[in-house]
Parts: C-alpha cells; structure tokens; sequence
C-alpha cells in the first residue's frame, strides 16, 4: 500500500519519494521530517495535534522520535526529507 525509495545525496542528505494508496496508516520517526505533498489528498494526526487536511503541493513537519497517523483519501506521492 505505501512504496518508498531512498535517495542519499553527495552532502549527506537523505530523502524518501513514494506513493502511498488510500487507507489509513501510522509511521515513527527517527530523525525530523518534512514531508512535501506533491499530489494526493489525505488528513494527518501530529502527535498532540487534531487531524488536519492536506492537499498535494502542500507540506507538513513530524518531530524526531515521534509517531504519526494518516487517512489517505486520493493516491498521495509525497517527498520526505530528513532534517537535522
């Protein structure tokens, strides 16, 4: 339901493009991300937070060490990077 590739850049920067198929989901984090929407529709639960809507060509950030909850709604291809 959700396929990801990992892209390591010369400076030592990572990111994670992918698709991700509707349903409902939850991810943890090691590092900060921020996740940039590129197409797709879905609502997202932040940690301390209330569902909020996103669309694509927006974005949202996800502490380190944390966890997050999706409802993907409309196929979402999404770009995350890690943050330090």
């Amino acid at each position: 339901q959700v396929t990801s590739r990992t892209v390591l850049f010369d400076d030592g920067t990572k990111k994670t493009l992918g698709i991700m198929l509707p349903g409902d989901y939850e991810f943890n984090t090691d590092a900060k991300e921020l996740m940039e929407i590129l197409s797709g529709e879905l609502e997202i639960k932040l940690p301390d937070e209330n569902w909020k809507k996103i669309s694509g060509g927006e974005s949202f950030e996800v502490p380190a060490n944390s966890s997050f909850k999706l409802k993907i709604f409309k196929v979402t291809d999404y770009c995350c990077s890690y943050l330090k």
